[in-house]
């Protein structure tokens, strides 16, 4: 039997147990560049265990409603930031952790603008455009060894929109 999740809109409260949603909200911490440009500053908490910070460009496909989830992952090693390089929603599954497992997968999608900061260790979906292009900015730990943990479910989740 497949169980159902229903998306519901991303905002920092709901997504605080899995990590940052950065967007701009509210007044700029500062104004720079010759009072031309709001500075919103230190919007994801960037954490690794080792290696450094790199920036990397992900281009992936777009995916569709129903959405079948079938697998998440996880990096142990350092969190990762996902940042849309256009003004298109994306879905973001998250699941808790229980014991070493994923738990029951809350799904989101977010508004135009809006990416996340997953924290290390936090299973999620993967990047998961809702339209092209898939185009987003990732930041995460470049080091050595593997910082990946995937975990397959016996049966599949189906996400639908909310």
């Amino acid at each position: 039997m497949t169980v159902r999740v229903t998306t519901a809109p991303l905002t920092a409260t709901a997504f605080a147990p899995f990590g940052d949603v950065i967007e701009v909200t509210g007044d700029p911490d500062k104004i720079i560049n010759q009072g031309q440009c709001g500075r919103y500053h230190d919007l994801a908490r960037l954490d690794f265990t080792d290696g450094r910070a790199g920036i990397s460009l992900f281009n992936t496909n777009p995916r569709a409603f129903p959405y079948q989830l079938d697998m998440v992952e996880r990096h142990p090693d350092g969190s990762q930031a996902f940042i849309p390089m256009t003004q298109r929603p994306f879905l973001v599954v998250v699941a808790p952790d229980e014991g070493g497992k994923p738990g029951l997968p809350q799904a989101f999608v977010t508004r135009p603008g809006q990416g996340v900061n997953y924290f290390r260790g936090t299973w999620h979906g993967v990047l998961t455009p809702l339209h092209g292009p898939g185009l987003f900015a990732v930041i995460d730990r470049i080091g050595e060894g593997s910082n990946l943990e995937e975990f397959w479910f016996d049966t599949p989740f189906e996400i639908i929109g909310g």
